[in-house]
């Protein structure tokens, strides 16, 4: 029986070591990024950024709704990470290794198969082992995608990184808050980027990161880091503190004029920014920042006094931030948008379509190559109508002139600008062949006509025959060739090589260069402030030791007396900032709170397009018509009866004041004749109405369709007795039986108040889409204003 027991105890030693290592020596690994891509081990770079690529554009959350397709996402962008990088790559080929927290040496691999057989790993230990979400997958940084791609970027946006890795515990404790600046800031325009130091040590050392976590802005190629508490707050304000400061200019009524008229110096469009808010919102600073080359922007505080003017003077709605776009005329605004809610994407396109003047000035190559560019196989020919003019006053008619007909070109082909010949002397003489350098006459301007064939600078070009003074004979003349090198592009007969441009804005790069040298020593000091203190430590504590020691109980003494008079004059300089600070907290209170009321605003030639003409599909503006007269009435009355309706989405509210536009709805009910009612009108009202006064559209309401192009229209209420022709909807119109002359009598006794009682019934009828629709080929205009009498 002893013999027997002992037989038995060796065999269950000898499964539990099978058990143990027979399992770690023929398994294979679980995951293979090879595998997971598709690809051989001997796949090049390229085919490997192909199939990742294809398989994250299949897979991605937001496209793929499966229920493995995020996990799946992971896996492709952890295999990509490792086979992009050669180093990790090559580690992964020699020892399968995806970690650099695991070891090279098989004696530890060894070792690893052997946890894994009794599944020690951090799911048994709940070890709070921070593992990557999809967020930060998504703003991985790799060095060189950082080198070609994110530096060069951060001229345009700044970035905010996140610098963590693998096993970094602290992290686990920011994670929230930095989630949630990411889902704030990113939409902004800020640029959002997470490097883990644990496989990305090369690009950690380049940007001085050296321990986890930490965080880190990036602008202008410049790395400044964050020193304060993790909070959403604090990190919206570092990267607001990221921005030059005057990016944005306070306009007032003071200053709006002086900040149009300045287009000129500066070569660059303007734009004006209205919003209620006392500080500058960081949207808009981060577009100034993008577009800082071409455009300069201003903004307005309509929530102050000292706006009003210039608020007034645009017919600006206060209800809705506004944007206004100037070029060379400063009196109406070359291009408007106005919305309750500013997107990025919808401001990045209205500036970028206007970042150019209708004709402007070569100042630098940059500008050339972006206006003019160089002729390529597979896009329309781009073809620069070049004046070559001088600066004093006796070339302003000509000038002039030369804008006056490029702003009536509507063809993208042609491309007009203007050179100071004093300015650009060397590809003047290039383009004219000429030799001296005498100051130009107004005989000596000329219009050029030119192709960039390549980037090293040849054009083949041609110069428009006599010349250029502004008469009608000379704009004939240009557009007659201006039709002939549309349709032969060899009418260009000459060829040059052309130098590059002159920067005219050259003598402001001393400054530039100062305030660049200045921010690098502040940001030095900053640096030595608060990121080396832990490495000077131990210096600085030998120096205090040893002056301890050798001064003893003086140096003591005189610390203390200062710790002493520290409160003393904390006191005096704590004062005025409170009573600083009262004057702004009483402002910030002053400013009127959001009210529960309909917002109405007035349709006028800014308003027209983005409230009616450009109106999103499944949309509706109920607008009310009234006059000077009856308008506070009816819209206290308006405001009334569609309250209740406020809440939806899809309605807007606006008011025609047909005072100041009396054609208007003329043209409407010409346009859609099914609007009028036809059986209330027989002969004898025709010869009536053809001696009588225009229609009176006081208190009608139209629901505009400015997608789709028709409305719905409300006729007002008549109290009294009321006349049938005239009832309260265009369903009840078609059922008047009685004559217009009875209506008009019973006119008489109109009370304004009582026009719009049965709006909300109205109203009613339009949500539930039962009102006749009346369509309309096209919106009539409403550029034309009556001038009051």
């Amino acid at each position: 029986m002893g013999g027997w027991s002992v037989f038995v105890s060796c065999c269950v030693w000898a499964i539990l070591l099978l058990a143990l290592f027979g399992d770690s020596l023929a398994s294979a690994p679980e995951f293979d990024p090879y595998n997971v891509l598709g690809v051989t081990r001997h796949a090049s770079q390229a085919e490997i950024k192909k199939v990742y690529k294809s398989l994250a554009r299949e897979w991605h959350p937001d496209k793929n709704k499966s229920p493995g397709a995020e996990d799946m996402f992971i896996k492709i962008t952890k295999s990509y990470e490792i086979l992009s990088n050669e180093e990790r790559r090559a580690n992964y080929d020699q020892f399968g290794q995806m970690d650099e927290n695991q070891n090279f040496a098989q004696a530890q691999q060894g070792f690893r198969h052997y946890h894994d057989s009794f599944y020690f790993d951090e799911s048994f230990f709940h070890f709070p082992r921070t593992s990557r979400d999809f967020t930060d997958s998504k703003h991985l940084f790799h060095y060189s995608q950082y080198i070609s791609e994110v530096l060069p970027d951060s001229f345009k946006r700044p970035y905010l990184i996140k610098i963590t890795s693998e096993w970094c515990f602290t992290c686990i404790h920011i994670e929230p808050v930095w989630k949630d600046t990411v889902q704030e800031l990113e939409p902004l325009g800020v640029g959002i980027g997470v490097v883990d130091i644990g496989y990305e040590r090369q690009l950690a050392n380049h940007l001085g990161a050296h321990r986890t976590p930490s965080i880190l802005g990036l602008i202008n190629g410049k790395v400044t880091f964050f020193h304060y508490a993790v909070v959403r707050e604090h990190l919206r304000q570092f990267v607001e503190s990221l921005l030059p400061q005057k990016l944005v200019e306070k306009v007032t009524d003071n200053s709006y004029l002086e900040f149009l008229n300045s287009w000129h110096e500066e070569n660059k469009p303007r734009v004006l920014m209205f919003d209620v808010a006392s500080n500058i919102p960081l949207l808009y600073k981060l577009t100034a920042f993008a577009y800082k080359d071409y455009v300069r922007f201003g903004y307005v505080d309509m929530g102050l006094t000292e706006t009003s003017k210039v608020v007034q003077r645009f017919n600006i709605n206060t209800y809705a931030p506004t944007m206004l776009l100037f070029k060379e005329n400063t009196d109406k605004p070359a291009d408007v948008i106005q919305a309750r809610g500013m997107k990025k994407q919808i401001i990045d396109e209205f500036v970028s379509n206007n970042r150019f003047l209708l004709v402007p000035r070569l100042v630098n190559q940059k500008l050339f190559d972006e206006l003019c560019p160089v002729k390529q196989i597979h896009r329309r020919r781009k073809f620069c109508v070049l004046l070559v003019t001088g600066e004093g006053e006796q070339f302003v008619s000509v000038n002039e002139a030369f804008f006056d007909f490029a702003s009536s070109n509507t063809k993208e082909v042609l491309r007009f600008a203007y050179v100071y010949q004093r300015q650009q002397q060397p590809l003047c003489d290039t383009l004219l062949k000429k030799e001296d350098t005498t100051p130009p006459q107004v005989r000596d301007i000329h219009v050029i006509l030119l192709e960039r064939r390549n980037a090293t600078g040849r054009v083949f070009y041609r110069t428009v025959t006599g010349g250029w003074n502004g008469s009608d004979d000379d704009k004939h003349r240009l557009l007659e060739q201006l039709e002939l090198l549309q349709r032969d592009s060899s009418y260009l007969t000459h060829d040059a090589m052309l130098p590059e441009l002159n920067n005219e804005f050259a003598s402001m790069f001393l400054i530039q260069w100062i305030n660049t040298a200045y921010d690098y020593l502040a940001q030095f000091y900053f640096d030595l402030l608060y990121s080396n203190w832990r490495e000077m430590m131990p210096v600085l504590s030998l120096i205090f030791s040893a002056l301890f020691i050798l001064f003893g109980t003086v140096i003591i003494q005189a610390f203390s007396d200062a710790g002493e008079d520290k409160p003393a004059k904390q006191k005096p300089t704590q004062s005025p900032k409170t009573a600083e600070s009262s004057p702004g907290q009483e402002s910030t209170s002053s400013r009127p709170p959001k009210k529960s009321f309909v917002e109405v605003t007035e349709l006028t030639d800014i308003t027209y397009m983005s409230n009616l003409v450009r109106l999103k599909p499944g949309h509706i503006n109920v607008v009310l018509i009234l006059t000077d007269a009856s308008k506070q009435v009816l819209l206290r009355k308006f405001a009334k009866e569609v309250f209740s309706f406020s809440g939806s989405q899809t309605l807007h509210y606006s008011f025609l004041n047909v005072d100041k536009h009396s054609q208007w709805m003329d043209s409407l009910m010409e346009s859609a004749p099914d609007a009028r009612p036809s059986d209330c009108l027989d002969k004898e009202e025709e010869e009536e109405d053809s001696t009588s006064n225009k229609s009176d559209y006081t208190g009608h309401v139209l629901a505009l369709n400015g997608h789709k192009k028709y409305f719905c229209l409300f006729r007002p209420v008549f109290t009294g007795e009321e006349a049938e022709c005239s009832r309260w909807s265009d369903e009840d119109a078609s059922k008047a039986s009685r004559s217009r002359s009875s209506s008009r009598q019973k006119a008489t006794t109109l009370e304004i108040h009582h026009k719009l009682d049965r709006l909300g019934l109205w109203m009613e009828r339009l949500m539930e889409g039962t009102l006749p629709r009346h369509y309309v080929p096209a919106w009539p205009g409403l550029d034309t204003i009556t001038p009051q009498k």
